[in-house]
């Protein structure tokens, strides 16, 4: 019997895309999966996998979701809220730990450049908190951080919730364009990778060379967000451009709503921090890891948007 992989929350985007990679490399026999709602992960439960009911915002149920688990995928909780999602992700380390999980994968994100600690985006925050967090741990767990690219289909938090269907005629967002840009990823090859660490990491922990460290998966190409844009308009056949707005506009955009609000908490402001980051080249960064991981060239943004919106 090989050793149990958690993956914890494990129906969510990230998640499902890292145990569909999974299932290729390892017995489901061998998948330990907690999720907020564990239905629907019925089909792998029925292949096998050991199903469980756990949640970020209800931390009794972390006391036993990762019992007999020696390998724990974390991805991080769904939010760019600081000090909630840092306990939350503390309560669930301090959980692993409890059952005896022995190394820990974190879903971390592609701000703060090359692998440093500093970032000026806010949904880099909790991040950043929970590396170290994990870092101070070395004397009762190792772990991976794994700061997982800008998702190509994450485009609309960065174009102002752009809907392809209902085109508006730009992008209006506190950004010119210009300068330096983002290197984005498809997000399922974020989890083929992820997933290929996993087991890596699992098929022989001596050799694993990520073991208390962290690695960047981004796509192969930097891109700045005019062209971001620019490639959005060919998907749908309409030119677009971007027409940069102040924060204090873009706080006040009706698309907007209650879209950055968090526990009745307004976090617009704090989240066009992001395109602060991008100017100063914090999501720019290329790096070879995912190509070298994937045995493959990453797919392009042009044809990750092609598929999405054309």
């Amino acid at each position: 019997m090989g050793a149990k992989i958690g993956v914890f929350p494990a129906s969510g985007a990230l998640g499902s895309s890292i145990i569909n990679h999974l299932v290729k490399l390892v017995p489901e026999s061998d998948l330990v999966l907690s999720a907020r709602h564990p239905e629907k992960l019925h089909d792998l439960k029925q292949a096998g996998a050991t199903v469980r009911r756990a949640d970020y915002d209800e931390p009794s149920t972390l006391d036993t979701a990762f019992e007999g688990v020696d390998v724990l995928m974390l991805v991080s909780y769904a939010s760019f809220e600081i000090d909630h999602r840092v306990k939350a992700h503390r309560l669930a380390i301090d959980a692993a730990i409890k059952s005896g999980v022995k190394h820990i994968f974190y879903s971390s994100l592609a701000f703060g450049g090359d692998l440093t600690n500093h970032t000026i985006a806010h949904v880099m925050g909790a991040h950043i908190e929970t590396e170290k967090y994990l870092s101070s741990l070395q004397d009762k767990i190792s772990y991976t951080i794994v700061r997982e690219g800008l998702y190509t289909e994450s485009f609309p938090i960065y174009t102002a919730f752009f809907d392809p269907q209902d085109p508006a005629d730009d992008v209006t967002i506190p950004h010119s364009g210009t300068g330096p840009g983002v290197a984005w990823v498809k997000r399922d090859e974020l989890g083929e990778a992820t997933a290929k660490l996993i087991a890596s990491y699992v098929n022989n922990p001596t050799s694993f060379k990520y073991v208390n460290k962290a690695l960047l998966l981004s796509g192969s190409r930097e891109i700045s967000l005019a062209e971001t844009v620019e490639i959005i308009g060919r998907a749908i056949g309409k030119p677009l451009k971007i027409r940069e707005i102040s924060v204090d506009e873009y706080v006040k955009l009706p698309q907007i709503g209650d879209k950055h609000t968090y526990k009745g908490v307004n976090l617009s402001r704090e989240w066009a921090t992001a395109w602060e980051a991008i100017k100063r080249g914090e999501a720019a960064v290329v790096s070879p890891a995912l190509g070298e991981i994937l045995g493959r060239e990453p797919e392009s943004y042009e044809t990750t948007i092609q598929a999405l919106i054309g």
